[in-house]
């Protein structure tokens, strides 16, 4: 049996190969270089590959002689252009940040140094972390490497492409309603959302303050796991975030909800397939499946889209053109915040903050933000009463898979809908995972296709034993 190319190993296979000293961080390292120089130009995943990954895989290999090394040291990851690197530019896709360089490191990144992680560099994302497809970066689309016409998800798609196209190993993404799970699904990867404050958000810039959590995209649901163990604990510097606490006993046998009433109008017919393909597979490995009714999730898409932009008008109101970012001089201090924000922020992100705006103003605050509140304690109250019957609820990721580059980017409502399955967990605070199912074939291409699990609050560990489960062949 020949040997598996070093860019194709899990985080388990590459630790032990690098722990027994059969190969060392640098060549790692070496060989995700190789692949990003001879792939990314076509992709276009990353925004920036760092000057210094020899020189950290080299600090990595002393760890590892020294006998310090963990788990994760020497492994390459990519990082979303959202989290603070101390010293390297991070500029959320955006013109208003483009040579903004980071001050201090992002907790999920002092974490992951002191594990002797690789950094290989920040990837492409939708400006501030809005869209669905990696289309609204203000500086490239990224593509996906399954079919280069397609586009790889967003708003982590430059994070999710770098791991499908083999330029990384796993990656860091960030999901506000969908923005890990849905490019981890159109790149065929695992993608994680842990529970809300479960990760710190220290060191995150912000789009959704009540939605934003930070997660790894991999190759396999035990990669997933690794990293989220490495990142997740309580953060004094992060007012969101959970105490630590004791982990729970994870169910022998377990039961899993379908809101089968959910799963009508506007899926594709193959992803329709596909899942109840999964769960007749799910039922042959011992899980029990029970019919559920989630009353007021259709409601879930809606209220997103309220919260949302009404915290990201708030969110963004600070680049201003004056603290820092872009500036640009306008006739005065008014003109000035116009000039800036006009030039820095893109057509998607001015639209957000316009409906946000609208939404928190006089007279319509308790007719939109307040309602919108409202049903989201209502949908906590659903998702609660069902994870009384049931350890964790199935239903897709995305209702159709990877489309076109360009087919939704005039249409920003049919953008939205593509978010359908996903933004509950977001408003609920629930963790949830996306886990490759298969693949349907269109012009000639295998296009990937995936399940979402998703399990009580802080249950995360059920996430990760379903889907280890599942992963079986």
């Amino acid at each position: 049996m020949s040997e598996k190319p070093l860019i194709d190993l899990t985080i388990v296979e590459a630790s032990e190969k690098l722990a027994s000293k059969e190969i060392s961080a640098v060549e790692l390292a070496g060989a995700y270089l190789e692949q990003i120089e001879l792939r990314d130009g076509e992709i276009g995943a990353y925004l920036e590959v760092y000057d210094d990954v020899l020189e950290q895989a080299k600090r990595a290999d002393e760890m590892i002689a020294s006998g310090k090394g963990g788990v994760l040291t020497g492994i390459p990851i990519a990082v979303k252009d959202l989290i603070l690197i101390e010293g390297r530019v991070v500029s959320a896709g955006s013109k208003i940040l483009e040579n903004y360089k980071a001050t201090y490191d992002a907790t999920v990144i002092a974490k992951l140094k002191k594990e002797g992680v690789v950094f290989l560099g920040r990837t492409n994302m939708d400006e501030f972390g809005m869209g669905s497809s990696t289309e609204n970066s203000a500086y490239k689309i990224t593509k996906n490497p399954h079919d280069t016409s397609r586009v790889p998800g967003g708003s982590s798609g430059g994070s999710s492409a770098a791991v499908a196209m083999r330029g990384a190993i796993a990656a860091l993404g960030t999901d506000t309603g969908g923005s890990v799970r849905q490019p981890a699904s159109f790149c065929g990867l695992v993608g994680l959302k842990p529970t809300y404050g479960a990760v710190s958000r220290n060191g995150l810039i912000a789009y959704g303050s009540s939605l934003d959590q930070i997660g790894p995209l991999t190759k396999t649901v035990a990669d997933a796991e690794i990293i989220f163990n490495a990142m997740k604990g309580h953060d004094p510097m992060d007012s969101t975030s959970l105490p630590d606490e004791e982990s729970k006993e994870v169910p022998k046998i377990f039961t899993v909800g379908i809101p089968r009433h959910f799963l009508g109008e506007g899926i594709d017919v193959e992803v329709l397939k596909n899942f109840n393909e999964s769960v007749e597979r799910l039922k042959e490995l011992g899980v029990t499946i029970k019919e559920i009714t989630l009353p007021n999730i259709n409601y879930s898409l809606s209220t997103y889209y309220i919260i949302a932009p009404a915290e990201a008008s708030s969110n963004l109101s600070k680049f201003d053109g004056v603290r820092y970012g872009l500036h640009v001089d306008g006739e005065n201090l008014l003109g000035d915040y116009l000039e800036s924000k006009g030039a820095g922020f893109g057509a998607e992100v001015r639209r957000r903050i316009v409906l946000g705006t609208y939404i928190l103003s006089h007279g319509y605050y308790d007719a939109y933000y307040t309602k919108a509140n409202k049903v989201r304690n209502i949908l906590r109250k659903d998702f609660a009463d069902a994870f009384k019957e049931v350890d964790a609820i199935m239903m897709p990721v995305s209702p159709m898979p990877a489309f076109k580059i360009g087919e939704k980017s005039e249409d920003p409502l049919s953008m939205y809908l593509a978010d359908i399955f996903t933004v509950t967990a977001n408003l609920v605070g629930v963790p949830a995972i996306s886990i490759p199912s298969g693949f349907t074939e269109r012009e000639g291409k295998q296009l990937p296709l995936s399940i979402q699990l998703i399990a009580p609050h802080r249950r995360e560990d059920i996430l990760f034993a379903l889907g280890k489960l599942f992963e079986r062949k």
